[in-house]
Protein backbone atom coordinates (compact mmCIF):
# COMPACT_ATOMS: atom_id res chain seq x y z
CA UNK A 1 0.00 0.00 0.00
CA UNK A 2 0.91 3.61 -0.71
CA UNK A 3 -0.58 4.99 2.63
CA UNK A 4 0.99 2.73 5.43
CA UNK A 5 -1.19 2.97 8.58
CA UNK A 6 0.16 2.44 12.06
CA UNK A 7 0.22 3.59 16.05
CA UNK A 8 2.64 4.84 18.00
CA UNK A 9 3.75 2.07 20.12
CA UNK A 10 2.22 -1.50 20.65
CA UNK A 11 -1.43 -0.43 21.74
CA UNK A 12 -2.23 -4.18 22.53
CA UNK A 13 -0.63 -7.50 22.66
CA UNK A 14 2.30 -7.92 19.95
CA UNK A 15 1.43 -10.75 18.16
CA UNK A 16 -2.31 -9.11 18.00
CA UNK A 17 -0.87 -6.01 16.67
CA UNK A 18 1.01 -7.73 13.65
CA UNK A 19 -2.47 -9.40 12.65
CA UNK A 20 -4.12 -5.97 12.58
CA UNK A 21 -1.53 -3.50 11.46
CA UNK A 22 1.59 -3.50 9.17
CA UNK A 23 3.13 -1.02 10.74
CA UNK A 24 4.15 0.22 14.32
CA UNK A 25 6.11 3.42 15.37
CA UNK A 26 8.46 2.07 18.14
CA UNK A 27 8.51 4.59 21.22
CA UNK A 28 10.72 2.27 23.46
CA UNK A 29 13.96 3.07 21.95
CA UNK A 30 13.16 6.93 22.74
CA UNK A 31 13.28 6.09 26.27
CA UNK A 32 15.66 3.81 27.04
CA UNK A 33 18.15 1.51 25.07
CA UNK A 34 16.53 -1.76 24.09
CA UNK A 35 18.58 -4.30 23.65
CA UNK A 36 19.67 -6.56 20.22
CA UNK A 37 18.50 -9.46 22.29
CA UNK A 38 14.87 -7.35 22.67
CA UNK A 39 15.15 -6.32 18.94
CA UNK A 40 15.61 -9.42 17.32
CA UNK A 41 12.88 -10.87 19.24
CA UNK A 42 10.74 -8.39 17.47
CA UNK A 43 11.83 -8.87 14.28
CA UNK A 44 11.25 -12.26 14.71
CA UNK A 45 8.18 -12.13 16.16
CA UNK A 46 7.09 -9.79 13.10
CA UNK A 47 6.17 -11.31 9.64
CA UNK A 48 7.88 -10.33 6.68
CA UNK A 49 6.34 -7.46 5.54
CA UNK A 50 5.99 -6.05 8.78
CA UNK A 51 7.90 -2.33 8.99
CA UNK A 52 8.74 -1.25 12.27
CA UNK A 53 9.55 3.13 12.18
CA UNK A 54 11.96 3.63 15.17
CA UNK A 55 11.62 7.12 17.15
CA UNK A 56 15.23 7.91 18.20
CA UNK A 57 16.92 8.12 21.35
CA UNK A 58 16.16 11.11 23.60
CA UNK A 59 19.59 11.77 24.24
CA UNK A 60 19.85 12.83 21.00
CA UNK A 61 16.90 15.13 21.13
CA UNK A 62 16.28 16.17 24.58
CA UNK A 63 18.47 17.43 27.03
CA UNK A 64 19.39 16.62 30.58
CA UNK A 65 16.51 18.01 32.33
CA UNK A 66 13.73 16.75 30.35
CA UNK A 67 11.36 14.60 32.45
CA UNK A 68 11.25 11.92 30.60
CA UNK A 69 14.50 10.89 31.42
CA UNK A 70 13.52 10.77 35.35
CA UNK A 71 10.81 8.63 34.56
CA UNK A 72 13.05 5.52 33.03
CA UNK A 73 16.15 7.03 35.29
CA UNK A 74 18.16 7.50 32.37
CA UNK A 75 21.23 9.06 33.04
CA UNK A 76 22.35 12.27 30.77
CA UNK A 77 24.84 14.86 31.28
CA UNK A 78 25.47 16.87 28.29
CA UNK A 79 23.35 15.55 25.31
CA UNK A 80 20.27 16.70 23.25
CA UNK A 81 19.51 19.16 20.90
CA UNK A 82 21.56 17.23 18.12
CA UNK A 83 24.98 18.68 19.92
CA UNK A 84 28.05 17.14 17.94
CA UNK A 85 29.81 15.14 20.94
CA UNK A 86 30.45 12.02 22.23
CA UNK A 87 27.23 11.04 24.82
CA UNK A 88 25.21 12.27 21.58
CA UNK A 89 27.20 10.15 19.05
CA UNK A 90 26.91 7.07 21.41
CA UNK A 91 22.97 7.70 21.69
CA UNK A 92 22.38 7.59 17.59
CA UNK A 93 25.13 4.16 17.83
CA UNK A 94 22.24 2.68 19.93
CA UNK A 95 19.32 4.12 17.69
CA UNK A 96 21.61 2.76 14.88
CA UNK A 97 21.57 -0.70 15.90
CA UNK A 98 18.15 -1.23 16.52
CA UNK A 99 17.15 0.05 14.07
CA UNK A 100 19.17 -2.08 11.50
CA UNK A 101 18.20 -4.98 13.45
CA UNK A 102 14.84 -4.03 13.12
CA UNK A 103 14.98 -3.83 8.83
CA UNK A 104 13.63 0.09 9.93
CA UNK A 105 13.31 2.13 6.72
CA UNK A 106 12.41 5.19 8.94
CA UNK A 107 13.76 6.93 12.14
CA UNK A 108 11.93 9.49 13.68
CA UNK A 109 13.72 12.93 15.73
CA UNK A 110 11.47 14.41 17.12
CA UNK A 111 12.52 17.30 19.33
CA UNK A 112 10.98 19.40 22.27
CA UNK A 113 9.60 22.43 22.55
CA UNK A 114 12.56 23.68 24.07
CA UNK A 115 14.57 23.17 21.17
CA UNK A 116 13.44 26.53 19.49
CA UNK A 117 14.98 28.17 16.17
CA UNK A 118 18.29 29.54 16.51
CA UNK A 119 21.13 29.62 14.43
CA UNK A 120 23.25 27.72 17.36
CA UNK A 121 20.62 24.52 17.30
CA UNK A 122 20.54 24.34 13.33
CA UNK A 123 24.09 24.32 13.25
CA UNK A 124 23.93 21.44 15.88
CA UNK A 125 21.65 19.95 13.22
CA UNK A 126 24.05 20.23 10.60
CA UNK A 127 27.12 19.05 11.93
CA UNK A 128 24.85 15.97 13.52
CA UNK A 129 23.39 14.91 10.22
CA UNK A 130 26.37 15.21 8.07
CA UNK A 131 28.17 13.12 10.36
CA UNK A 132 26.44 10.13 10.26
CA UNK A 133 25.84 7.50 7.30
CA UNK A 134 22.70 7.73 5.27
CA UNK A 135 21.12 4.18 6.09
CA UNK A 136 17.56 5.09 6.92
CA UNK A 137 14.99 7.67 5.64
CA UNK A 138 15.49 10.47 8.51
CA UNK A 139 12.32 12.38 9.93
CA UNK A 140 12.23 15.45 12.04
CA UNK A 141 9.73 16.48 14.31
CA UNK A 142 9.80 20.26 15.30
CA UNK A 143 7.58 22.26 17.48
CA UNK A 144 7.14 26.08 16.98
CA UNK A 145 9.24 26.66 14.39
CA UNK A 146 8.31 28.96 11.23
CA UNK A 147 7.67 27.20 8.10
CA UNK A 148 10.18 28.58 6.32
CA UNK A 149 12.78 27.69 8.59
CA UNK A 150 11.82 24.36 8.74
CA UNK A 151 11.72 23.82 4.73
CA UNK A 152 14.93 25.52 4.39
CA UNK A 153 16.42 23.21 6.82
CA UNK A 154 14.85 19.84 5.65
CA UNK A 155 16.03 20.79 2.25
CA UNK A 156 19.42 21.16 3.36
CA UNK A 157 19.85 18.12 5.26
CA UNK A 158 17.58 15.91 3.32
CA UNK A 159 15.08 15.61 5.86
CA UNK A 160 11.24 14.53 5.71
CA UNK A 161 8.94 17.10 8.14
CA UNK A 162 6.56 15.25 10.22
CA UNK A 163 3.27 16.68 11.29
CA UNK A 164 -0.22 16.08 12.38
CA UNK A 165 -2.09 16.76 9.28
CA UNK A 166 -5.35 18.24 11.01
CA UNK A 167 -2.61 21.30 12.15
CA UNK A 168 -0.50 21.69 9.40
CA UNK A 169 1.17 20.63 5.56
CA UNK A 170 4.57 19.52 5.39
CA UNK A 171 6.76 21.73 4.16
CA UNK A 172 9.39 18.89 1.90
CA UNK A 173 10.02 15.23 2.19
CA UNK A 174 10.80 12.23 -0.04
CA UNK A 175 7.95 10.49 1.82
CA UNK A 176 5.15 12.02 4.01
CA UNK A 177 4.96 11.33 7.38
CA UNK A 178 1.87 12.18 9.65
CA UNK A 179 1.63 11.85 13.40
CA UNK A 180 -2.11 12.03 14.74
CA UNK A 181 -2.04 13.44 18.63
CA UNK A 182 -5.57 14.63 18.99
CA UNK A 183 -7.25 17.86 18.20
CA UNK A 184 -6.69 21.07 19.89
CA UNK A 185 -9.27 20.75 22.15
CA UNK A 186 -9.11 17.35 23.27
CA UNK A 187 -5.78 16.50 22.81
CA UNK A 188 -5.04 12.72 23.25
CA UNK A 189 -8.38 11.88 24.40
CA UNK A 190 -9.65 12.74 21.34
CA UNK A 191 -11.86 10.24 19.33
CA UNK A 192 -11.35 10.50 15.33
CA UNK A 193 -14.76 11.06 13.55
CA UNK A 194 -16.05 9.48 10.14
CA UNK A 195 -16.03 12.51 8.62
CA UNK A 196 -11.92 13.62 9.59
CA UNK A 197 -11.37 10.10 8.75
CA UNK A 198 -12.30 10.49 5.64
CA UNK A 199 -11.14 13.96 5.33
CA UNK A 200 -7.60 12.34 6.24
CA UNK A 201 -8.02 10.01 3.54
CA UNK A 202 -8.91 11.80 0.56
CA UNK A 203 -5.75 14.16 2.03
CA UNK A 204 -3.27 11.32 2.06
CA UNK A 205 -4.70 9.87 -1.73
CA UNK A 206 -3.66 13.51 -2.86
CA UNK A 207 0.36 12.81 -2.55
CA UNK A 208 2.28 10.95 -5.32
CA UNK A 209 4.44 9.34 -2.89
CA UNK A 210 4.23 6.94 0.49
CA UNK A 211 2.46 8.27 3.27
CA UNK A 212 2.47 6.83 6.80
CA UNK A 213 -0.15 7.71 9.31
CA UNK A 214 0.60 7.06 12.69
CA UNK A 215 -1.94 7.36 14.98
CA UNK A 216 -0.77 8.75 18.85
CA UNK A 217 -4.22 9.60 20.65
CA UNK A 218 -5.76 7.59 23.61
CA UNK A 219 -7.74 5.76 20.71
CA UNK A 220 -5.03 5.57 18.35
CA UNK A 221 -6.31 1.24 18.32
CA UNK A 222 -9.71 1.85 17.12
CA UNK A 223 -8.80 4.58 14.94
CA UNK A 224 -6.15 3.71 12.94
CA UNK A 225 -7.93 0.18 12.29
CA UNK A 226 -11.12 1.86 11.34
CA UNK A 227 -9.18 4.70 8.87
CA UNK A 228 -7.53 1.79 7.29
CA UNK A 229 -10.22 0.16 6.53
CA UNK A 230 -11.29 2.67 4.44
CA UNK A 231 -9.01 1.40 2.15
Amino acid sequence: MRVKVGCCGFCMAMNKYFSEFKLVEVQKTFYQPVSEKTAKSWREKAPEDFEFAVKAFQKITHPPNSPTYKKYKVEAKDCGFFKPNDEVFEAWEVTRKVAKILKAKVILFQTPKSFVESEENVKNMREFFNSIEREFVFVWEPRGWSEEKVKEVCEELDLVHCVDPFVAKPTYGEIVYFRLHGSHERMYKHKYTDEELLWLKNLCESYDKEVYVLFNNVYMCEDAKRFAQLF
